[in-house]
């Protein structure tokens, strides 16, 4: 194994490379591998256009040919204002700049907004697959609200070349109802013209977050999430790492079960990212988690562990943005390189 990657799991390393997962075995799973596409969607429902652009999504960048992916997600322009987004670094309020970094790190895609994509389509469409986010929340509106709009239709994202579009549904919130509607039928069409389909599944609701925890980063609620994702044909699922349990005991809501507590998971990182995985049908939906905010010096460090857990887990890959945009070219190219050398290296294994 590598000893940078070592040197950056620092006092975590023993832990969570040495760790051995005894509640959802990794048998039970279905892994990540060269014939993914094959193997887990060619039995399915997707025509053979999709599997064609799933194939293409696999096999770019320096995990092509692997089974994982390795995404740049920067839509970050509309979520969180261009300022707060592109400050650090005004290189990216150009938006070909944003499609070269996914390029120059090694991306299997770059996931973005219609404008970003539409404005360089006809020179780099066929250089790299491109995901096109196609709801956003925006942040303009005062007091703000968090609800996810769409910004644009399928058939652009077909028109411009994208080999899969991407969506956000606010799970909790209370205009998700609509989401997952609007959403839905954003993913049939999707399908029906040949491209892939990504959700981001995220949690919003101020009640989810107490005074013991944020349970919007919850293994239990947040692996509801994914699998109501799954159900709605996500042929890939985006969610937060999760780094607490028992989300659905202390808001006292929903349904569940004491053995997800007591037989399915346990307090280690890599048992509570499996059970996300487990609800994504065991891992034929796969997921990748996201990579967080920038956070400065401790992000190469934050982005290698986030990956070592979602490999070990049984998880797809990472999409990671922030932490790689919002500083030079070569140190973003850097930390993508680190979060691909996870996977690539061998020695790190399925728990």
């Amino acid at each position: 194994m590598s000893d940078k990657i070592q040197e950056l799991l620092g006092k975590d390393a023993d832990s969570l490379l040495g760790h051995s997962c005894r509640t959802i075995t990794k048998e039970q799973l279905h892994l990540p591998g060269p014939d993914f596409v094959d193997r887990i969607f060619g039995p399915s429902d997707r025509t053979p256009r999709v599997l064609a652009n799933l194939q293409r999504i696999f096999d770019t960048g320096r995990l092509g040919g692997t089974g994982y992916v390795s995404i740049l997600p920067v839509d970050q322009g509309i979520e969180h204002t261009a300022s707060s987004s592109f400050a650090p670094n005004p290189d990216y309020f150009d938006s070909e700049n944003i499609v070269k970094l996914a390029i120059e790190g090694g991306c299997n895609a770059v996931a973005s907004t219609f404008g970003v994509l539409a404005s360089v389509a006809r020179k780099y469409a066929h250089k790299i697959p491109f995901v096109v986010k196609i709801n956003h929340n925006e942040l303009l509106t005062y007091p703000n609200k968090y609800d996810q709009i769409m910004f644009g239709t399928v058939q652009q994202a077909y028109d411009m070349g994208a080999a899969a579009i991407g969506a956000t549904i606010y799970f909790g919130s209370p205009e998700s109802n609509r989401q997952i509607i609007e959403v839905s039928e954003a993913f049939a069409e999707a399908h029906e013209l040949g491209m892939g389909t990504i959700l981001w599944c995220y949690l919003r609701n101020p009640a989810f977050k107490t005074d013991k925890a944020d349970y919007h980063t919850a293994a239990d609620v947040t692996s509801q999430a994914n699998h109501l994702g799954a159900t709605i044909q996500s042929d890939i699922v985006k969610q937060k790492l999760p780094d607490c349990n028992g989300g659905f005991n202390e808001i006292k809501f929903a349904k569940t079960h004491k053995l997800v507590y007591d037989k399915l998971t346990t307090d280690h990182p890599i048992d509570l990212c499996r059970y996300q995985v487990a609800n994504q049908y065991m891992g034929r939906i796969g997921l990748i988690n996201s990579g967080g905010a920038s956070s400065g010096s401790t992000d190469l460090a934050e982005a290698v562990t986030t990956a070592v857990i979602n490999k070990r887990a049984g998880g797809l890959g990472l999409i990671s943005g922030r932490k790689a945009f919002q500083r030079p070219l070569k140190d973003g190219v850097e930390i993508l390189n680190a979060i691909q050398d996870v996977y690539l290296d061998e020695s790190i294994t399925i728990a």
